[in-house]
């Protein structure tokens, strides 16, 4: 059957008893609409290259009207006289992989092997709550600088998090190219958002405050993960992880092995008289396992809800208040994270004059620039010993003023 194929030709199609029926233009060769016999209606292309007759479905209705149709089989037509064939790059379409997939690949391939056990964490989580739902079905292909431009925006509220989504785009683009999977990265460029930076130390008052919440807390093993990170500096995955192995409580050094610490290197760490005598007073008969083991024996997942208990006792919380369905709600949040207590650390050190040398050192950072973020702590120290000298010139003065 032949007509000139419009939208009116189209409605009036009939289904046929059986299989599908397909009426042909009567103006362009090998364009067409097929119906089935449960009515669905599809524009069609018929054509022939390299030898090969080929149709190819070019899109359903009413989704696609029919002068839509046309212009696609036009457009389709030209790609062939210049040797190109649809279909084969349809099938090539529907075999690249997908966001998804590098996802997957990512994961399995690189951040496993790489990566600290929390970091893949947080990886995953990344992945799956904000990345496969909004891009993770687009072909890699097809991802371009405005889809992650766009996904970077939609987080413009938490500032932090959309910056480490971009960089672990990134990185993922990265390796699709290392693998062959993509020509470029479209991630590199795009603009991160400013974050102001999460400086955050306790005073000697909310040290003080702190350690006495903790001698009352009812658990003493959490209790003394926290005191452990205070009195080391140490990362919160470093102390919930360790083993009783590592401590070395004759000579005062925590070894800490590479598959624990950051820089994936061993570390040794040299203990105060405070925290070995809190190890001394924990040291089981037979120390071979965790410290910090949790209820199944396993190492600590984490010590969060154990930190907002005792931020909380010791008023190191800041109220914030949530509508939800059954009415306001007011939370109490910690205003200083678990980290921070390795900046409290370091920073209390630098302004008592140690040398930002060496606190780098305690901390295991591997470059200067690391452990300059204290460099202001060390100015006021600094400042703090040149105003005694002052305090010692105006002294002499005065008593010079005074013997006249």
């Amino acid at each position: 059957m032949q007509k000139r194929i419009v939208q009116q030709t189209v409605v009036k199609l009939i289904p046929p008893e059986s299989g599908n029926r397909v009426t042909w233009d009567t103006e362009m060769p090998g364009f067409g609409a097929r119906i089935t016999s449960a009515g669905s209606v599809s524009f069609i292309l018929e054509y022939k290259i390299h030898g090969r007759k080929r149709r190819y479905t070019i899109g359903r209705h009413p989704e696609l009207t029919a002068t839509a149709a046309r212009e696609r089989a036009l457009e389709l037509r030209r790609r062939i006289l210049d040797g190109h064939d649809p279909m084969e790059e349809r099938e090539q379409d529907r075999s690249e992989p997908t966001l998804n997939e590098l996802a997957s690949q990512y994961l399995d391939r690189y951040a496993v092997t790489h990566k600290r056990a929390r970091s893949v964490a947080e990886d995953r989580r990344m992945i799956d709550g904000l990345i496969r739902p909004r891009i993770g079905s687009l072909r890699l292909q097809a991802v371009g600088k405005r889809d992650i431009e766009s996904l970077h925006a939609s987080l413009k509220a938490t500032p932090y998090q959309a910056n480490r989504v971009l960089a672990l785009l990134s990185k993922m683009f990265s390796l699709a190219v290392e693998w062959g999977w993509r020509s470029e990265n479209p991630a590199r460029g795009v603009p991160r958002f400013h974050e102001d930076r999460r400086e955050r130390w306790l005073s000697a008052e909310d040290l003080h405050r702190f350690t006495q919440v903790l001698d009352a807390y009812p658990d003493q093993n959490a209790a003394d993960a926290l005191r452990l990170l205070m009195l080391t500096g140490a990362r919160a995955s470093e102390v919930t992880q360790s083993e009783w192995p590592q401590f070395d409580l004759e000579r005062g050094v925590w070894t800490k092995p590479s598959h624990h610490t950051k820089q994936k290197r061993i570390e040794y760490t040299p203990l105060s008289e405070p925290a070995l005598a809190m190890l001394r007073r924990m040291r089981p008969k037979e120390a071979t396992g965790l410290l910090f083991p949790d209820t199944d024996g396993k190492p600590r997942v984490t010590l969060r809800w154990h930190w907002v208990q005792v931020c909380k006792a010791a008023g190191l919380v800041e109220p914030r208040v949530h509508k939800g369905k059954r009415g306001t709600i007011t939370r109490y949040w910690p205003t200083v994270r678990i980290h921070d207590l390795r900046h409290s650390y370091a920073s209390h050190l630098v302004s008592s004059g140690v040398s930002l040398h060496v606190v780098g050192k305690l901390l295991g950072h591997t470059q200067p620039q690391t452990t300059a973020r204290y460099a202001h702590v060390a100015d006021e120290a600094l400042r703090e010993a040149t105003n005694r000298f002052g305090d010692i010139f105006t002294t002499a003065a005065a008593t010079r003023q005074a013997g006249k």
